[in-house]
């Protein structure tokens, strides 16, 4: 099932977890690959993505954090 534009999920692909659309890349494995210091060029060569699949992944996570809701505890 979509769920994003080119992110996907399916109970028998890695759990469930959302992934790039035909693929069983997960989206996190992808921010984290980033987040490490990995360019989009390396990520792309390393699990055959395309520039749109990085580019998707990012606006999934970003729609996501801005969801969370963060409270303090004093």
């Amino acid at each position: 099932m979509e769920i994003a534009p080119r992110i996907t999920i399916d109970e028998k692909v890695r759990f469930g977890k959302p992934v790039v659309k035909g693929t069983r890349v997960p989206v996190d494995l992808i921010l984290g690959k980033l987040a490490g210091g990995m360019t989009y060029e390396e990520v792309i060569q390393e699990y055959d993505l395309i520039k749109e699949d990085i580019l998707a992944v990012l606006d999934y996570a970003a729609k996501h954090i801005s969801e969370e809701e963060v409270r303090a505890i004093a």
